[in-house]
């Protein structure tokens, strides 16, 4: 069982109505779905979901979903939100099966980026071309985030998906596309632009 554990009611009524008078009661609406049973209704305490919703490993872990005293591993697959109100609207979340590889977006964690030679130098930018990576493994092996250490990064690296240490039993499917596929996750690169020498409008640049 997963350490995150998320209660949840089951509904029997369903609709935009519904939905609306949970949303006033303070409950989300919410399906789960997947595996071999039927997709259910359920709900959810806003206030709690609220909070566990601003923690990373609500969003990358196999949740414990406890619905009615019966508990299934499940994924949040997606989250609707309202578009200015601090209100969630609506989650989806998919029944895991420990036995069957799963794909799943992973947070990165990037470490030692300051005490690196191309962070401590100066006129140096490090971007972080991706924040996350989606991974296929099975649900025992799934990482709430994947670290990159960026201790040796130096001035003109560029850390590839395929330079990723990844954590035993989990791997990128991207890759297996070729590799143009091995697309850059972190640059270091001067950031002071050199002008370029361009002529005057109309001709050559006057002496």
């Amino acid at each position: 069982m997963s350490e995150h554990t998320i209660k949840a009611t089951s509904r029997n009524v369903e609709g935009k109505g519904a939905s609306r008078r949970l949303r006033r009661a303070a409950s989300i609406p919410a399906i789960v779905y997947g595996g071999t049973a039927e997709p259910m209704p359920i709900q959810l305490d806003h206030e709690k979901i609220w909070i566990a919703q601003q923690s990373e490993w609500f969003y990358s872990s196999i949740l414990s979903l406890d619905i009615d005293g019966k508990v299934e591993s499940v994924l949040l697959r997606d989250m609707q939100r309202h578009p200015f109100k601090q209100i969630i609207m609506h989650l989806d979340f998919q029944r895991v099966n420990a036995n069957e590889t799963l794909r799943a977006k992973v947070p990165l964690h990037f470490l030692n980026e300051e005490t690196s030679p191309a962070g401590k130098a100066a006129e140096v930018v490090v971007t972080h071309e991706l924040n996350e990576v989606e991974v296929s493994c099975l649900p025992k092996d799934l990482p709430e985030f994947i670290e990159v250490d960026l201790g040796s990064l130096t001035v003109g690296d560029v850390i590839h998906l395929s330079q990723i240490t990844l954590p035993a039993g989990v791997e990128i499917p991207e890759l297996r596309l070729g590799k143009e596929h091995d697309v850059a996750v972190v640059a270091a690169k001067h950031g002071r632009v050199e002008a370029a020498d361009t002529p005057a409008e109309g001709g050559e640049a006057a002496e």
